[in-house]
């Protein structure tokens, strides 16, 4: 019995490993948004950000704020990524791997509906803001290109990045969610050896000072090894 379930333990720790990952990406661009949102809102995403850091215990009370705000605000598509990816976290607070696995799609499940949700009304944002069709996207990306590979969600990962990269409103965000989104982008072209893209992604968070600059520039040196 031993070899028929290894393959299957080894699939659910790496749907552990990564759902911990998925939204560290995220964590300065939503810190800033966090001290400049209503309260409500403000208190989800630090719920969220604890969640992705590894405190257990704030996975299930970010799922219930997300919830809350959602049933608030049916229609918002950002509310529903971000519930749909503290929903997927769950998976690593279960020993049983079918709930693991049950999490994880029912996460999935709430990122495609937000994803489906947005239209032209979400791309425009005031002055310093991120635009509600960027933050669902990336944090959608986010999510699927941190996922194992039996989940099928990378491709759309790379696509929902790129299509972050390349929307008209994107120089306009700030600073903090640019630099999050190059080194997403840097880590995914390194990851396929792509690395004259990577460098390229590194280097603009460099030039322009981001808070991640140490970061990327640890990231060029070890490019060059």
């Amino acid at each position: 019995m031993k070899p028929h379930h290894a393959p299957a333990r080894r699939r659910h720790r790496l749907v552990v490993q990564a759902l911990l990952s998925l939204s560290l990406a995220s964590t300065l661009s939503l810190s800033q948004a966090a001290s400049e949102a209503p309260q409500a809102l403000a208190q989800a995403q630090q719920l969220f950000l604890a969640a992705t850091q590894g405190d257990s215990a704030a996975i299930e009370k970010a799922v219930e704020a997300y919830t809350a705000l959602l049933r608030a605000e049916p229609g918002n598509p950002s509310l529903m990524a971000k519930l749909g990816a503290a929903t997927s976290l769950r998976a690593t607070t279960t020993m049983l791997p079918w709930k693991k696995m049950s999490h994880a799609e029912e996460g999935l499940a709430y990122l495609d509906k937000a994803l489906a949700l947005l239209n032209s009304t979400h791309d425009a944002a005031a002055a310093g803001q991120i635009p509600i069709a960027l933050d669902t996207r990336f944090t959608a990306a986010s999510t699927f290109l941190a996922l194992p590979g039996f989940f099928n969600r990378g491709p759309r990962g790379n696509k929902l990045l790129h299509e972050v990269l390349n929307h008209p409103q994107f120089a306009q965000t700030p600073l903090a969610f640019r630099a999050t989104v190059w080194m997403q982008a840097g880590s995914v072209a390194e990851q396929g050896e792509r690395r004259d893209e990577a460098r390229k992604f590194y280097q603009l968070v460099q030039e322009h000072g981001a808070p991640q600059a140490s970061k990327a520039q640890a990231k060029l040196k070890a490019l060059q090894s």
